[in-house]
This record gives structure tokens, sequence and C-alpha cells, in this order.
């Protein structure tokens, strides 16, 4: 890829995710909170994250983080998704009953006029603010990072953005990232990869289906173009405020297209199974780790087998701003000609989140 094919790339992704944060402005601040020392807080809620609950009073810029676990009390009219231990999901508007102080806090989902669940506090893992209007059911966050050398006159840097559509039992994902590399008198190096991906529940606790599309591009790995459609059955083996921790099975089609200059092979079909795991790690408004591994055994040339691997650790600095570092890797036994057999790399820089954060 050109080096000015990549930075038109570059420049598009921002102006996309800046196009899905602008619709999420703020709602009205007539939420209620109360702390279990007393405190009371008038704000909007904007949800509940790895046991963070934002919110946002009308008398500071920004969001403010929460420990879930010191709140006594919450009242709001707005329509939230809220997820729990088991798998269950539910919508609608939020109460708090009476519970005795040496009782869990008793959370209510009023769903409609007759409608209610009750729930304890401790075993909520997600809530999330969702509306009736399209763009206000974005949340995501953007990326970026850059490092220059004088010595050498390298430059390297990279973008990245994260994008979830969410609905009560399905959702829509959207990850990007971009790597360049050039230094004076060598050909650039680049890397961009773009995953989207489809969730839906199953009626049984805690299991879904998964629909993904992946298209990478390598200049390490000569890859013009690669295609990767499939899905599976998943499950969520562990799920709370603290860890979050799915494996996956299923199948997927590849299509390769290889750089004419490099390998003499203009395109390769494969068919593989795919067994994929995630995990997530949070500590209450500090740090977020965020690891993927894919595994593809392909069944189209059986011995074969291909691995992606991706890793994100983020340190929250201050408001939705943090300082992310990520880990890439990919795996090939047998790539053609004499193209190396893996590609990896890392990057560090700030990140910026908006809509629940």
């Amino acid at each position: 890829m050109k080096i000015g094919a990549a930075v038109n790339i570059r420049a598009a992704v921002p102006c996309i995710a800046l196009l899905l944060a602008a619709p999420l402005f703020a709602g009205e601040n007539t939420d209620v909170v109360i702390m279990k020392n007393g405190d009371h807080l008038t704000c909007e809620i904007k949800g509940l994250d790895a046991g963070v609950l934002y919110i946002s009073p009308d008398y500071i810029l920004g969001t403010l983080s929460v420990d879930w676990s010191k709140v006594a009390r919450l009242e709001s009219k707005q329509l939230f998704i809220v997820r729990t231990e088991d798998g269950s999901v539910y919508t609608g508007t939020l109460n708090t009953g009476e519970t005795p102080a040496d009782r869990p806090v008793q959370i209510q989902v009023l769903e409609g006029p007759e409608k209610e669940e009750t729930i304890e506090s401790t075993k909520i893992v997600n809530m999330t603010q969702t509306s009736e209007k399209f763009w206000q059911r974005f949340n995501g966050a953007v990326n970026t990072g850059i490092i220059y050398s004088k010595g050498n006159s390298t430059t390297q840097y990279s973008l990245g953005s994260e994008t979830e559509y969410l609905r009560e039992r399905w959702s829509l994902e959207e990850n990007f990232s971009s790597n360049l590399s050039a230094s004076k008198g060598v050909t650039a190096s680049t890397r961009n990869n773009l995953t989207l991906t489809g969730t839906h529940l199953l009626p049984w606790n805690n299991y879904f289906y998964s629909g993904i599309g992946s298209f990478l591009q390598s200049s390490e790995l000569g890859i013009r173009l690669q295609s990767t459609l499939g899905g599976g059955i998943g499950r969520y083996i562990k799920h709370t405020n603290r860890v979050t921790f799915t494996v996956l099975g299923g199948f997927v089609w590849q299509n390769t297209g290889y750089t004419p200059s490099v390998v003499p092979i203009s395109a390769q079909n494969l068919a593989a199974a795919a067994i994929a795991t995630q995990l997530k790690v949070f500590k209450f408004n500090k740090t977020n780790l965020n690891l993927t591994a894919a595994f593809f055994p392909v069944v189209s040339e059986p011995g074969r087998v291909k691995l992606n691997t991706n890793l994100s650790y983020y340190i929250k600095l201050t408001g939705n701003l943090s300082w992310n570092i990520s880990v890439y890797g990919d795996f090939d036994s047998q790539p053609p000609g004499n193209l190396p057999s893996s590609d990896y790399g890392s990057s560090s820089g700030l990140s910026w989140t908006f809509g629940l954060k």
C-alpha cells in the first residue's frame, strides 16, 4: 500500500468516529444517585461497566466515575439495558426499593406498568443507556500514537477505533487498527485490520451466536487483502463486574490476495474451523485489559494452522482520556512462497472514549 493511501485511510477513521460520537449529547440531569456515606447526587446516569457507574452532573464538565459497590440507592426515568451474571437481559427504567442495611442493594427494573424485575446490585454486570433514537445507542473509543526518531528519520504511528451499537439481545461491533512505519530510503511497512462482529444472545442464558467479517492488509506478510467471513456459537464462561471470559467455536472461509511482486499466487481460498476466546479484566476506574485469540485449523489444507492475537491495555489518565498499549500477532504455519510465517508488533498512545464513558 502506498503511504498516501494509508494516510487517507487513517484520516477517514477519526472522521467516522466523530460522526458517530456527535449525536451523543447529554440527556436530562434528573437522575438521583445516593451513596452509602449519604452523599446525594442529581445527575444523568450514563451506564455501568466493569464495576464503574458513570454519571454526569450538570455542574461538572465530563463524566464522573463512581464505585458501584458504594451506591446505596438510585432512580432514573431513562431507558436502560441491564445485563446480569446469569446472562439475563432486561430493558426498563431504574429504581431502588427499601433494603435492610445488612442486605445487598436491590435494583428494580421497571419494564412496563405491570412488569417489574428486582435484581441484587452485585449480580448486575452491565447497564447501558439506550434510546429510541438510532444515534444515541453508540459507544466507543478512538486510539492514536506516534513515534519519531531523527537519527534514521523513522516515523511510526498507529490509529485505531472501537465502536459498539447495543440493543437488548444483540449488538454490532467495529474494531479498526492501522500501523505504519516509514524510514528514509526504505519502503514503508503497513498493516491495516478492520473487524466487524455481530452477536445475538440465544434463549439459553450466557450462550450466543456470532458472525464475523475481517479484512487485513499486511506488507510484512505480502498480503494485499485478506477477507475472512464466518460465524459460530459461543458461551460466557465468566461474566462479572471484574472479569469477562468467553469461548466460541465455528467455521470461517478465507480469501487471501497476495502482492504480485512478492508471491506469484494471485489469490488463495481456504476453509477452516475456528476456536476463539476473549478475556477482559477490569480494575475500578484504573486499568482495563482486553485479550483476544483466534485459532484456525485449516480444513482444506490439513496440517496448516493460523493464529491471530490482539492485546490492549488501558491506563486511565483523567475523564475520557486513557493511555493505551496494544500488541498484535499473526501466524501461518505454511505461508506460500518464501513469505515469513509471522508478523507482530506493538504501539502505545492516547485513547479517547465516547458514549457510555
